[in-house]
Parts: C-alpha cells; structure tokens; sequence
C-alpha cells in the first residue's frame, strides 16, 4: 500500500504541473473553456489509465467510501463521466465532482498538441472553444510552425515513468476509477492480512 501512496503523490505533483502547462498555454491563446461547460464529461470516449485513477481511488479509501463507489461505478450505465455533476436539464452544464483527483486526460482537454501521420504537430481544440473563440483558434493553429504546444504524449510519458504497468491501458474513465479502486482494496485487504 506505501508503494501505491508514493506514486500517487508523485503523481499529484505532475498532475498539478500538468494542469498549469496547459492551462497557461490555453490562456496564453485565449482559448478559454466556457464557465461551467460539461460537453467533454459527457463524451464517451474519454479515457484514462488505472494509474491516472489511482490518486482519486486512494482518496476514496481514505473517506471510507471506496467499496459504495466501486459499486456504483459498476452500475453506471449513462454514457458520460460517472464523476460529472450535471446542473442544466440538457447536462451541458455541471461540474466535475473530482475536480483535484481528475485524470491527466481532463487536465489537458481544451487545447493540446500531437502529432499528424506525417510527424507535423497539430492541435487538438474542442469543438466547444472552436465556436466560442474562432479568431483565437486560426491564430493558435497559425502559431504552430514558431511555437509547439504543450504536447500530450510528451506528458502521458511522464506518467507512464511512475509505474508502466498501472499506465500501460487506457480505457473509459469509470472502467479506469473501478479498476484502481479494485486494486487499492485488494491492496488493503492484503496489508490487513498481513498484521
């Protein structure tokens, strides 16, 4: 259980550097996220690793609700992410209710770049920031051939570091949360075991 602790620390540590590359980046280029716009949370296609997951999963141990949300994440059957707190009737509105444990993945949505089939770099926007701020994104996407964005494998190497078997599988994000919740109890389990 230690060695699971001290990841997920090191790995808050990048989370938060993380969050602040691309966030600058994004304000840089005044692509802002709409205030309260839930449109990426209710994807279904986003994932994340079980590692991603970890430090959300621990901190669910530790307020005692580990098994309940597991449960629940099992019986999840809406599309969008499990986590996401809808405040509009349409749920485009809402917030994350994970916020500080969120994944790498929706520390990086909004604005980010990869890599084209020919090597180019390319920015990925969300269709959300694309209409609300066209000018800002031909001027971002303009910037590309003097300025590389913050680049999103760049980053999800940097995860893989702290543990490659726990960051190896990306899937959706509830699969993920279960999966690390699974093994923060087993883990548990094994280290009541042993007293």
């Amino acid at each position: 259980m230690q060695q699971l602790c001290e990841t997920a620390s090191q790995l808050m540590i990048l989370n938060d550097e993380i969050a602040q590359t691309y966030s600058g980046y994004q304000n840089d280029r005044k692509l802002f996220c709409r205030s309260g716009c839930g449109e990426c949370c209710l994807h279904p296609g986003i994932e994340a690793s079980v590692l991603e997951m970890l430090p959300l999963a621990l901190h669910l141990y530790e307020q005692g609700i580990a098994e309940s949300t597991l449960e629940a994440l099992q019986q999840h059957q809406q599309e969008s992410c499990f986590f996401y707190q809808a405040s509009s009737e349409d749920r485009k509105s809402g917030h994350c209710g994970i916020y500080p444990y969120r994944p790498a993945v929706c520390r990086m949505f909004g604005a980010a770049g990869y890599r084209g089939r020919e090597g180019e770099v390319l920015l990925s926007i969300c269709k959300v920031i694309r209409a609300d701020e066209p000018a800002a994104v031909i001027a971002a996407e303009l910037s590309l051939t003097i300025e590389v964005p913050p680049m999103m494998m760049n980053h999800k190497a940097k995860i893989s570091q702290l543990d490659y078997e726990l960051s190896k599988q990306n899937m959706p994000i509830k699969d993920a949360a279960a999966a690390a919740l699974e093994k923060v109890l087993t883990k548990a389990w094994y280290a009541g075991m042993a007293v």
